[in-house]
């Protein structure tokens, strides 16, 4: 038996002479491989912690959870560290690590920025948004133009609910009813809305349901039935305006370039992974919630524009796209993509549109 040991043995020495580990130290002094430190961001939503809750919160649970203690989001909600106003500024100085919301709310400088939020009757249904993007070239563009600027990157964008007017106690049954509302909104659709009356008004997130109740504020032009449920703007509205603006809010994720920067290869695909997710589950979410709000929702008293009215109000958006589409080369790009995307789906029709 000791012959059979001190045979294994040097078998043992030779091998390990061939493979060149043998030397002072090598077998008592294994490699010891330092872990690098945690990487810690803190990411900033347009929205406020009840909207929060479904709009992003599950993306970054989801992300903190993936990364297995190698990187950790923290998430602010509207506000909480700077004014929402202020996210890009906040952002691309590094005060933020990233931020989630739409071009024109964070005051982005760059021209496509009037595109974020809700551009008046670009879009029918909530698909409509990441089909032109990925599809028609709109995430090309957006790219292009954030290349542009200094310390942001542009990581996606997706599709939030539509646009609907909710009024406290006045309500819409034709356009002139909305002369003189004073209604919190984004800025692109108020832009376009302001041509009828309405009166934009810029409050925090959080004092928005106050500045209702106060009389600050008659309405809200800012989201969906699924929205102004959740976060109790319903509590405080009694009307709510069937016809919608748009089919859908585009927001996007943006990242500060040095903190993208430092982020490993694999953990930048978890966020980029994550983040699709989210936008799977907001599509549901809210698809789910309009339909299920306008037929149960007993909240809310449901107001019509009439047809001929109306129809009149998405003609006279055709001039307004045209204005914006002389800004610049290329949000007129972005202006013929809506153009060429619509002229598809009407030939189309059932089921990409039914009328």
């Amino acid at each position: 038996m000791f012959q059979n040991r001190e045979k294994t043995m040097t078998s043992r020495r030779k091998f390990l002479t061939s493979a060149g580990v043998v030397g002072a130290g090598a077998l008592a002094a294994p490699a010891i491989v330092k872990a690098q430190s945690k990487i810690k961001w803190r990411l900033q939503t347009y929205s406020g912690a009840p909207l929060g809750a479904h709009v992003i919160k599950p993306q970054i649970e989801a992300f903190n959870k993936a990364a297995n203690g190698e990187m950790e989001i923290e998430l602010f909600y509207a506000d909480q560290l700077v004014p929402t106003g202020e996210l890009f500024r906040a952002l691309q100085s590094g005060t933020l690590d990233a931020v989630q919301s739409d071009d024109a709310t964070m005051a982005s400088p760059v021209d496509i920025s009037v595109f974020g939020g809700y551009f008046p009757f670009s879009t029918r249904y909530s698909l409509d948004l990441p089909v032109l993007f990925q599809r028609y070239g709109l995430d090309e563009i957006w790219a292009d133009a954030y290349g542009e600027i200094e310390g942001v990157e542009w990581l996606g964008a997706g599709a939030w609910d539509p646009l609907h007017i909710f009024t406290v106690d006045k309500p819409i049954r034709s356009v002139a009813d909305m002369a003189g509302l004073r209604v919190f909104g984004v800025p692109t659709a108020g832009r376009f809305l302001a041509k009828y009356g309405l009166i934009p008004v810029e409050v925090p997130w959080e004092d928005v349901e106050v500045a209702m109740q106060t009389g600050e504020l008659d309405g809200v032009a800012w989201c969906g039935f699924t929205e102004a449920y959740e976060v109790g703007w319903a509590d405080v509205c009694k009307y709510a305006l069937l016809n919608n603006v748009t089919g859908a809010w585009c927001g996007s994720y943006f990242a500060n370039s040095a903190s993208w920067a430092k982020v490993p290869d694999d953990l930048k695909e978890l966020f980029l992974v994550t983040m699709d997710q989210s936008h799977y589950y907001r599509q549901v979410w809210y698809w789910g919630g309009e339909a299920d709000l306008r037929v149960n929702g007993d909240k809310l008293e449901l107001t019509t524009i009439p047809a001929k009215e109306w129809d009149q109000v998405i003609a006279d958006a055709e001039g307004f796209w045209e204005e914006l589409a002389s800004i610049s080369d290329r949000t007129k790009r972005v202006v013929e993509i809506f153009k060429k995307y619509n002229v598809v789906m009407e030939k189309v029709g059932v089921p990409y549109r039914y009328s």
